[in-house]
């Protein structure tokens, strides 16, 4: 059986004290908001780009297309590595070393003479990205206790759409220079706060360090918590899991595991697939060929205090509704929004309306496209990097967080590189069809396939999975998973 890394409070454990726990989640997700940044930096500069801008340097549309798409390119890179580095030099200074490459990426940016140099920068900036989109959830997974482990998960969004506001509001009244050393400074700020956060007692634990993982603990917990029962159960399991010592590819054939594999890779495709990284990227593009009378760089600001409005809803909330209905409901609204902005485009680039007409209908775009990037950041933009930790046995939870991670930004870049060419040869009515009937898909799926984790310990969960658990809240037992 799995073992239980958040334990349940017991008896006589004492009071336990939840804001250290706040507190170490904030710090490490402020590398969230660094990683937003790069995320949001082409939103509402994408036409100084084209205007040279950026150090005199000429931008077309394929170029655009390349630095939007280096950077998700970036984050698939990293990913898989980041898995092994967490697990040899610890979370936090996983975390920590992704300073690097934010520094060296956005200097390159911001010096650049050519298109290479503003690739490359985008590449490295977008490694340190990736790197916190395994490394971050799974410190905060390692810290939380369970009954907060769904809002302190959830904070990794909040903090990531923050950072792509950031830049959307800084993109509207700076030079694109100007944005990229705001952007440079952030990832300075994060260090200096997560620095004085301890290590997850799991990795402590595993490095037999006993004493460290005991006063980790104590902080996070408070002073008057016994962490004498979490130390030992952390203890148990990890010597149950060296006396088992399962090859990888053994613990790869169990049920569960394989369960788990299809059930984050699922999630991961159809939050790609849904269209929001095209979305984010060339909003500003969007908007302007809606035709709608509100400028651009507005819209995309508005968009952007919704997405942070809307996340921060998510993670108040997500841990008393739970994950699965907030996935049903994301979904499924997505899908509505995409057929509303597929129909939208459709009346505008098929002349069906005339002008006038069409400025009837102008403030339909951005009513779909904030009800979209809404109902994205209330489910499926923080809820599919929650789960994949709390999902996956801990015998391959490594290596398979990190390939659905990579997975996720190959997608990614698939979507983004792409998305001007399609919506060129097909028309962005039909680009926004495809999407729409991917989130429909989603829907069903999620229906159908996953599981509920709210308030359940990983064993638990690994039960669920494996089917010999049924789900007690619901009061019958999971139709897939018995």
């Amino acid at each position: 059986m799995t073992k239980k890394y958040t334990l349940n409070k017991m008896a006589d454990n004492g009071t336990s004290k939840t804001l250290p726990q706040y507190v170490a989640a904030i710090s490490v997700c402020l590398g969230a908001v660094a990683a937003g940044t790069v995320l949001g930096w082409t939103g509402n500069i994408s036409e100084k780009l084209k205007q040279a801008e950026l150090n005199d340097i000429s931008i077309d549309e394929s170029s655009l297309g390349w630095i939007g798409s280096f950077m998700s390119l970036g984050a698939m890179v990293m990913c898989f590595p980041i898995g092994i580095l967490i697990d040899i030099i610890g979370r936090k200074w996983g975390c920590i070393m992704t300073v690097f490459p934010f520094s060296i990426g956005w200097l390159l940016i911001i010096f650049s003479s050519n298109p290479g140099m503003i690739y490359a920068g985008r590449f490295l900036t977008g490694l340190a990205g990736g790197a916190f989109c395994v490394a971050a959830p799974l410190y905060t997974s390692e810290i939380a206790q369970k009954d907060i482990r769904g809002t302190l998960g959830s904070f990794f969004q909040l903090l990531l759409v923050i950072g792509i506001l950031i830049t959307y509001v800084a993109g509207a009244c700076m030079s694109p220079t100007n944005v990229s050393i705001l952007c440079a400074v952030i990832p300075l700020i994060f260090v200096a706060v997560f620095f004085f956060q301890p290590e997850t007692p799991v990795y402590l634990m595993k490095k037999n360090k006993t004493s460290e993982a005991i006063k980790s603990l104590q902080r996070l917990r408070g002073s008057s918590y016994n962490v004498d029962n979490e130390i030992k159960e952390i203890r148990e399991a990890i010597e149950n899991d060296q006396k088992a010592n399962v090859p990888f590819f053994v613990a790869l054939r169990s049920r569960a595991s394989i369960r788990a594999l299809c059930i984050c890779f699922g999630l991961m495709f159809f939050q790609q697939m849904s269209g929001v990284n095209a979305v984010i990227f060339y909003l500003s593009d969007i908007f302007k060929a809606s035709g709608t009378s509100l400028e651009p760089s507005t819209a995309s600001i508005i968009v952007g205090v919704v997405q942070v409005i809307a996340t921060f809803v998510s993670s108040m909330v997500v841990d008393k509704f739970g994950r699965k209905i907030l996935l049903i409901l994301s979904a499924a609204v997505m899908m509505i929004s995409g057929l509303t902005l597929g129909i939208f485009f459709t009346l505008k680039d098929r002349d069906i309306l005339d002008d006038s007409q069409l400025e009837k209908i102008g403030f339909l775009p951005i009513l779909c496209l904030i009800v979209f990037i809404a109902m994205f950041s209330i489910g499926f933009g923080p809820i599919p990097w929650m789960i994949s930790s709390e999902l996956m046995p801990e015998e391959i939870k490594s290596v398979a967080v990190s390939s659905a991670a990579t997975f996720n930004w190959f997608l990614s870049f698939i979507v983004t590189k792409f998305n001007v060419d399609l919506r060129s040869s097909i028309g962005s009515d039909s680009t926004f069809y495809i999407f729409a009937v991917i989130s429909c898909i989603g829907t069903i799926f999620v229906y159908s396939v996953v599981p509920e984790t709210k308030g359940k310990t990983l064993a638990e969960v690994q039960e669920l999975l494996s089917g010999t658990r049924k789900d007690e809240k619901q009061g019958i037992d999971n139709p897939t998973f018995n």
